[in-house]
């Protein structure tokens, strides 16, 4: 597998985010990576090489998928695609709240399933869908008067998150089985997905969390094209890394 790739002028590379790897550790490997191909490249007495690379969209660390790393020039344009429409699959586990809305914490109050039947849970996907507003999680990145909201719910601490308003634009219920609903999700920028299974907890007199998670889209950007971190390091001539922890 060769592929000459031009990281000044711009690259968007599509990246198969690994669990338990947070998007910063996927750029910091890739940023590691380019520079040390264009460290490589340079004649001998050139400036030591630097170029910037960014992401389009973050990922939680517990989510895998399509994560779109741009360098060079094409950082421009990081806006541009974090903006588009984005698809995931995963699955919600009714019955059960987390502080974190998924398997980062675990379960804090448990709730009745026997009354939930199929049909309830098809017409609950069917209210999610089009424009509503959405109350992100505490443990997330958004800052609240100047500090990230996640720092602040690792400590304890609770503060008033606004809604904003979002679009589910398709959510499709592709299985269930009690307590596991596996779905499919077509969304709109800003969509937490962990909010969204609270909500749908709520929804069905009960509780729910998120316990898998994959962006299969971003646009016209698929996940069916993208490239695992080992693979991108070995087109890079590097040994892939196992772990975050080998950065």
């Amino acid at each position: 597998m060769k592929r000459v790739f031009d990281f000044p002028k711009g690259e968007i590379l599509l990246i198969d985010k690994p669990y338990h790897w947070t998007s910063y550790d996927a750029v910091n490997k890739i940023k590691i990576l380019v520079r040390k191909k264009l460290r490589e490249a340079q004649a001998v007495g050139e400036p030591r090489a630097n170029i910037k690379v960014g992401h389009a969209g973050t990922l939680d660390p517990l989510a895998t998928g399509l994560l779109i790393i741009c360098t060079g020039k094409e950082t421009k344009n990081l806006d541009k695609y974090q903006g588009q429409e984005k698809e995931y699959t995963g699955t919600f586990m009714l019955g059960s709240t987390t502080a974190s809305f998924d398997l980062e914490k675990e379960a804090d109050a448990h709730y009745p399933v026997e009354h939930i039947t199929e049909a309830m849970i098809l017409e609950a996907a069917i209210s999610f869908t089009g424009l509503q507003e959405q109350i992100p999680p505490m443990f997330s990145a958004l800052k609240v008067n100047g500090k990230r909201a996640y720092k602040m719910a690792r400590k304890g601490k609770t503060a008033d998150i606004p809604p904003r308003e979002i679009t589910i634009s398709e959510f499709e219920i592709t299985g269930i089985q009690l307590p596991q609903v596996h779905f499919r999700l077509v969304c709109s920028k800003g969509t937490y997905i962990r909010s969204l299974a609270r909500d749908f907890g709520l929804k069905l007199e009960s509780g729910a969390h998120l316990t898998a998670l994959c962006r299969t889209r971003i646009g016209e950007f698929t996940l069916q094209n993208a490239l695992r971190l080992s693979e991108f390091e070995m087109l890079c001539g590097g040994k892939p890394a196992e772990s975050a922890s080998e950065l």
